[in-house]
């Protein structure tokens, strides 16, 4: 039997046999000349993707909708079966996460915002693909206390090399939420597949601190990706007006908002004249003016040598893709791509082959490809 890495593999050779429709505009970058391929159209503010061992993707709409593309077409029907997703404000269907074993059981993840008579907050929903429906659909992990506001879900996903999944929670726009380790707002949380405090998280032996919190005095994470080689998950996160963030993710550490920040208020106003203070990390990186960044990924693939070990962040406000140059852990270098394209970048993947993806952020979001120029 073949193994799920195998299957990515060849699924890259059955996506490079697809045909799409390219962008005859080239674009320039330090290290390569590419275009764009336009896999997908149409979307309605497409959040996420995962690529199946089969050749086939799965894109997440906000709107509340799981699309397939498979053949090189966007199914007109959506995956039956999900929960109901409450879409407002900034919520609705946000992240989805394959299980590390999906080639055996089939399982998938699906991060999404949730409404009761008490307010609103981030689940997340473990479930089984079946062909074009979703069936034994578990809510394992609902982030509390609930709120009123319709901001800072979070919702990026990953899992790290225990097979356990990490889990971002914005403050849902209640800054002070995020200093308290007994409140499941505005922190990273870690659990295993059946949604249990993973082993290690600083919380097990400590009442102070919900059991699930991996991380605490985040804002609103919404890029997560896992570095090939070290195994650490890195993130990025959106600061006010300036200082987004990256980080790499450490037990038990304090990533300080709002306590410390480069940014200030929407209303010109500081939030806090501290840009440092003990016991509270430093981001790795960090923009000024604000990019709004969402979804990262970094790069390890063929198709662009020279690209190897960037890392990739979509811009929203900014309307653009940001290329990292990594030495050791450290951002030596940065380059901004796709300025003149005009699109929210959403999400951005590594894919089958070594390709990289990206979705826009649109009532007719895109699914792309970008293929180098020779």
């Amino acid at each position: 039997m073949r193994s799920f890495q195998q299957l990515i593999m060849l699924s890259g050779l059955l996506l490079t046999s697809l045909p799409l429709l390219a962008t005859s505009q080239v674009f320039i970058s330090q290290e390569a000349s590419f275009r764009l391929e336009t896999v997908a159209d149409g979307l309605e503010h497409p959040w996420s993707l995962a690529f199946l061992p089969d050749g086939s993707m799965l894109v997440t709409e906000r709107a509340g909708r799981l699309r397939a593309i498979r053949n090189g077409e966007l199914e007109p029907q959506p995956v039956l079966g999900l929960p109901a997703p409450a879409v407002s404000g900034q919520g609705g269907l946000l992240d989805i996460a394959l299980h590390p074993d999906f080639e055996k059981n089939q399982t998938l993840f699906l991060s999404y915002a949730h409404r009761s008579g008490a307010g609103m907050t981030t689940r997340v929903a473990r479930a089984i693909l079946d062909k074009n429906r979703l069936k034994d659909v578990t809510v394992i992990f609902e982030a509390l206390p609930r709120s009123g506001t319709t901001r800072h879900f979070g919702g990026r996903m990953a899992f790290d090399g225990s097979d356990y999944l990490y889990i971002s929670v914005g403050d849902r726009g209640e800054m002070d939420r995020a200093q308290n380790t007994g409140d499941d707002a505005g922190g990273v949380h870690r659990i295993t597949v059946n949604g249990e405090p993973a082993p290690g998280n600083p919380g097990v032996d400590d009442p102070g601190i919900n059991n699930t919190l991996f991380t605490w005095g985040n804002r609103n994470i919404q890029g997560m990706t896992v570095h090939p080689v070290t195994g650490d998950i890195w993130t990025h996160e959106h600061g006010p007006r300036g200082g987004d963030e990256i980080n790499i993710l450490r037990a038990g550490t304090n990533y300080g908002w709002p306590e410390i920040t480069y940014g200030i208020d929407y209303s010109g106003i500081p939030i806090t004249l501290e840009t440092e203070k003990e016991g509270m990390a430093q981001p790795l990186h960090y923009w000024d003016p604000s990019i709004a960044p969402s979804g990262m990924a970094f790069y390890s693939g063929s198709e662009f040598p020279r690209w190897q070990g960037s890392l990739f962040v979509g811009a929203l406000k900014m309307r653009k893709l940001v290329r990292l140059n990594i030495e050791n852990g450290q951002v030596t270098g940065e380059e901004d791509l796709l300025t003149t394209l005009g699109e929210r970048i959403r999400d951005v993947r590594t894919g089958p082959g070594g390709s990289l993806w990206l979705l826009t952020d649109s009532p007719q979001g895109k699914v792309y490809r970008i293929v180098p120029v020779q």
